[in-house]
């Protein structure tokens, strides 16, 4: 049976946050997904729900950025991110989740404080330049995103650490992260299956969320190309931050209710 009233009261709300997220709004939006769906279930049962949703999700944004996307950004952080997949389904058993977020929470925040520094900087003469591809920071940032993305659905601000400095033009910027995603989700169902955390029961709760997951999604693309880049950056950093801050709460929280 499919869940009553109240579940989709919560859940409806949440996955219009994921989806705004998923046409290109920030992870910050995707963040709250899962914890404001474990109002109704449990957070293993709503991290299940929420993965075919997302990939319903990448379907909609793979079509709708169709044209944009920067193919040597994907290159450098893929094999990364597919090694970190692998290492957190071998260490999920293993690893504190909180213990995760709050790292990752940490390094985000400060990642964007040293950008605010970077701009107060540059209005004193100091110039901000795109940074380069490097294979070691990528390697790095990727395995961070995939293995982050695995345990915890915070992959997100480890692919922005890495490539907002990359300047790159919103659309493309917003054409890789789609992209960059939609591979770490499909990659991701091999091992939730495994896990046993995706059965049918789940799946058809995930199939009535659909159409609104890809109302959400193209709502969010819509927002997202009419942004200019003076507007979409500043927001973006604002956003990693927003995600940032919240996963160092999680994490916090989480440990501290552990104890």
């Amino acid at each position: 049976m499919l869940p009553g009233f109240d579940f989709y009261l919560v859940a409806i709300p949440a996955v219009l946050l994921v989806g705004l997220s998923k046409g290109g709004m920030g992870e910050a939006l995707s963040l709250m997904g899962v914890p404001i769906l474990s109002m109704a279930v449990s957070p293993v049962q709503a991290a299940a729900l929420l993965l075919p949703i997302l990939i319903a999700m990448d379907i909609v944004s793979l079509w709708i950025w169709r044209k944009h996307g920067d193919k040597k950004t994907l290159t450098m952080l893929l094999p990364g991110a597919i090694a970190g997949i692998a290492i957190g389904w071998a260490t999920s058993a293993y690893v504190p989740r909180d213990v995760l977020r709050l790292i990752i929470g940490l390094i985000t925040v400060l990642f964007v404080l040293r950008y605010v520094y970077t701009v107060w900087r540059s209005r004193n003469g100091a110039p901000i330049s795109p940074k380069k591809q490097r294979a070691g920071p990528a390697a790095l940032w990727g395995s961070f995103a995939g293995y982050g993305s695995f345990v915890a659905h915070a992959g997100g601000p480890p692919f922005q650490i890495y490539a907002l400095p990359l300047k790159l033009d919103p659309r493309e910027y917003t054409g890789t992260i789609v992209r960059f995603f939609a591979v770490l989700n499909a990659v991701k169902l091999i091992p939730y299956f495994a896990l046993g955390q995706l059965d049918i029961s789940n799946l058809k709760t995930s199939a009535t969320l659909f159409p609104l997951a890809m109302v959400a999604t193209a709502c969010g693309a819509w927002i997202v190309r009419r942004m200019k880049p003076q507007i979409f950056y500043p927001f973006m950093y604002s956003m990693a931050f927003i995600a940032g801050s919240r996963l160092v709460w999680d994490g916090l929280a989480g440990l501290m209710a552990g104890r």
